[in-house]
């Protein structure tokens, strides 16, 4: 088979993609209209008259059949309006940008967080198979993979905020400080264009605990991972014949093991940051952390519908994205991955 070029490639992808968020679109949007629930009962309260009700509806276009409603929303995506929330009377693009900043700010950290020390773990367990650091590695896969976030989260609040008074329980910022000026949103890098360190500094430390609550699952995953993949390579012939040509091993690690392992490492990296997202909805939450997750967990229990559908248009458009970077990636670790 020939390979595809790159363009061809992109553009098969691009269709996927624009098809996987439409077919995630017409998930939520039935499964919110199964909802046993009046989202406007709920936004206007029980002491609303029938009256009120009815003139919500209509203004809302909720009175609309099913189909009609559903096609009103998927040509409003297209033209990147995503409806307008019940709750706040604010459009939703517009809550969005608002919270997204806040929750990258989380993901970013997290990722590196997991990345790295999962990494680190998972090569030290390969390496010295069998002794004292496979086993502590080992054991600290384990214990991420098995702690849910939310209750993680908890933990460490109560041993690092009750018990010790290291950290602070939630929240993004010390109550005493004003937010730096908004320039990119994120509140770190905001307050280090504004020299204002103290902001800088209580930023950071509000970002410990949610990160690494965060990102105790996908370390122990990327750890997993790591382990598995690279004792495959070194038990491989190519391994086993640079060893017989005299290299380090640390020549042969790093050169010849690490690069082959690399692939089904970066896959899991790729599909745990997608599904990081998710867990940040559980982690905003519990940190009251005010980001996207926690903005659309407040407007899924207020029957928020539109929020809702615009959370899941721009969690399914990201994962997507991550999808696409990591199939880029394949070629730039091993030439030999063509695009089929």
């Amino acid at each position: 088979m020939q390979p595809v070029d790159m363009t061809t490639f992109l553009l098969r992808r691009l269709v996927f993609m624009a098809l996987t968020v439409l077919g995630a679109v017409t998930v939520t949007f039935v499964l919110a209209n199964l909802v046993p629930a009046d989202p406007a009962r709920a936004a206007l309260g029980p002491d609303a008259t029938e009256a009120q009700v009815a003139n919500y509806r209509r203004e809302r276009g909720l009175d609309q059949p099913l189909l009609v409603q559903y096609g009103r929303y998927v040509s409003a995506m297209l033209r990147g309006d995503l409806g307008t929330s019940i709750v706040s009377r604010a459009p939703v693009a517009g809550d969005l940008g608002k919270f997204i900043p806040a929750t990258v700010e989380l993901l970013v950290p997290s990722l590196v967080i997991s990345v790295v020390f999962g990494f680190v773990l998972g090569v030290g367990s390969a390496f010295f198979r069998g002794g004292v650091v496979d086993q502590l590695a080992r054991f600290v896969s384990l214990l991420g993979l098995s702690m849910p976030v939310f209750w993680l989260g908890l933990v460490l609040q109560l041993v690092f905020f009750r018990w010790l008074g290291w950290f602070p329980a939630g929240g993004r910022l010390a109550t005493v400080l004003s937010p730096p000026p908004n320039v990119t949103g994120f509140y770190t890098l905001d307050s280090l264009i504004a020299g204002n360190w103290q902001t800088l500094q209580s930023s950071l430390i509000h970002l410990v605990l949610p990160a690494v609550a965060l990102a105790t699952l996908t370390l122990g995953i990327v750890a997993r991972m790591t382990r598995s993949s690279l004792l495959d390579v070194l038990s491989s012939n190519y391994v086993r014949t640079a060893r017989s040509k005299g290299l380090r091993e640390s020549v042969v690690l790093w050169k010849h093991a690490l690069r082959n392992a690399a692939v089904p490492i970066v896959t899991v990296i790729g599909l745990r940051l997608g599904q990081m997202f998710s867990g940040a909805v559980l982690t905003e939450t519990v940190f009251a952390w005010p980001g996207v997750g926690r903005y659309a967990f407040t407007a899924l229990k207020q029957l928020d519908f539109p929020v809702v559908m615009g959370f899941t248009v721009w969690a399914t458009i990201i994962y997507a994205l991550v999808n696409l970077l990591v199939d880029l990636s394949y070629t730039v670790i091993d030439p030999r991955v063509r695009l089929e």
